[in-house]
């Protein structure tokens, strides 16, 4: 059996509360030990000044296949995980068709064993087709895989249905994946409404239209102990509310994505589309909410939310561009770029946000590099100084609202079951 020792890093477990130096060593597809290894091994990797990382986690992804290949594939999406440090990766049900049934779910274990490089999951979707009409066959997806039900890009209007689903969801031990947005309110908006949108005179989305279905999934949670996980968090009121629910026991954890900590509506004056998304770009009071409540704990996961789009449909003007950006790649630069550096996280903390918590979130076991875990491991060079260049991105499609930044932090080596993977 192949071993690998990795040696002399910054090793930071938050699943096992380590942070020291120390080495790891590797004995095929799982963890053989961490701490002082003496022993040779086929392979040895020099982390010195470099930290040791269970494998990053991104639980919130758009791989478009099947239906929408000429923006991204499993393929594609799987070297873009690589790339930006990221071992295993959850991909949302919105393909064409939607990922709602036994065969789908299946299909997507296929194209990543094929692809081989991370580990890909599927996030089955609560409805048949996302419609919001009728609940997918929520047992057949568990069983072929699906880690979680979600029908992100629309949100279950019908609160019977989606108390369903939390009651069917509990039974197989599944999160709920919730993308919270009432239509009514935000029916043709296109960027937050608030001063800047008043300014533009574009159509606003108000903060209230995620507000008040976070609250309307709180409660449905409550009522049947089921387990709700909000995607995308983006506004003061609905962390508060998050907040509130975790406080009285409510069986809720969320996850933010980087341009909702890193940006702000104001970058929509330049009417760059890579500035559209949705939730929309909030106000930097929302911003600033959302980083007291990564430092607090009550976010729980930091995600990408990474959606490609073909540079046709985003090179137009910004009202007619669809919503959605990527960030794979740029995610975990950002992170220590807008968090790490200014003191908003300490690296444990947010290796947490991006390792144990979403594996505890979907119920998987990663996300540590304790003694007989898999062997995914992420090294990453705390000090690199870089820009970020979207034409060398492994992703097909290149709507990054982050090019150009000037950042700190990269991914060095990724090893996916003990093997070096390379994008």
């Amino acid at each position: 059996m192949k071993t690998t020792l990795i040696r002399g890093g910054r090793v930071i477990d938050p699943a096992s509360g380590r942070d020291e130096i120390a080495d790891v060593l590797l004995e095929g597809p799982r963890i053989a030990r961490v701490g002082r290894v003496t022993r040779k091994a086929d392979q040895v990797i020099e982390a010195e000044g470099l930290i040791v990382a269970p494998g990053l986690i991104d639980m919130h992804v758009h791989l478009r296949e099947p239906g929408k290949q000429e923006e991204e594939t499993i393929a594609s999406g799987s070297a873009a995980a690589i790339a930006g440090g990221f071992t295993t990766v959850a991909c949302m049900p919105n393909t064409e068709p939607a990922v709602d049934n036994q065969a789908s779910a299946e299909f997507v274990f296929l194209q990543a064993e094929r692809a081989a490089l991370a580990n890909i999951y599927p996030i089955g979707a609560i409805t048949q087709g996302r419609g919001g009409k009728v609940l997918s066959e929520i047992g057949q997806l568990s069983r072929a895989g699906a880690v979680a039900f979600s029908d992100d890009g629309d949100c279950v209007a019908n609160s019977n249905l989606m108390r369903q689903a939390l009651e069917y969801a509990k039974m197989f031990d599944k999160p709920i994946i919730d993308h919270c947005e009432d239509l009514n309110l935000s029916l043709d908006g296109v960027m937050h409404e608030g001063y800047y949108s008043m300014t533009l005179g574009l159509p606003g989305i108000p903060a209230a239209s995620e507000e008040v279905m976070v609250a309307r999934d709180l409660t449905l949670a409550e009522m049947t102990a089921g387990y709700l996980h909000v995607a995308h968090v983006s506004t003061k009121g609905s962390v508060a509310l998050i907040r509130e629910a975790k406080a009285r026991g409510v069986s809720v954890t969320c996850e933010v994505t980087a341009h909702h900590f890193a940006l702000t509506d104001e970058c929509v004056t330049s009417f760059d589309p890579c500035y559209k998304m949705n939730p929309p770009l909030r106000s930097a009071a929302d911003v600033q909410a959302l980083k007291e409540a990564l430092a607090d704990g009550t976010i729980d996961c930091i995600v990408s939310d990474h959606a490609p789009h073909a540079s046709e449909e985003k090179e137009v003007e910004f009202s007619y561009a669809p919503f959605g950006v990527i960030g794979m790649e740029s995610l975990l630069p950002v992170v220590v770029t807008a968090l790490i550096a200014p003191g908003v996280l300490t690296w444990p903390q947010a290796i947490a946000k991006m390792t144990v918590n979403p594996a505890r979130v979907l119920r998987l076991a990663k996300g540590t590099l304790s003694v007989g875990a898999d062997a995914d491991v992420t090294l990453i060079d705390p000090d690199a100084s870089w820009t970020i260049d979207v034409t060398k991105f492994r992703s097909k499609s290149r709507n990054c609202p982050f090019a150009g930044w000037k950042v700190k932090g990269r991914p060095t080596t990724v090893l996916v079951a003990g093997e070096i993977k390379t994008s």
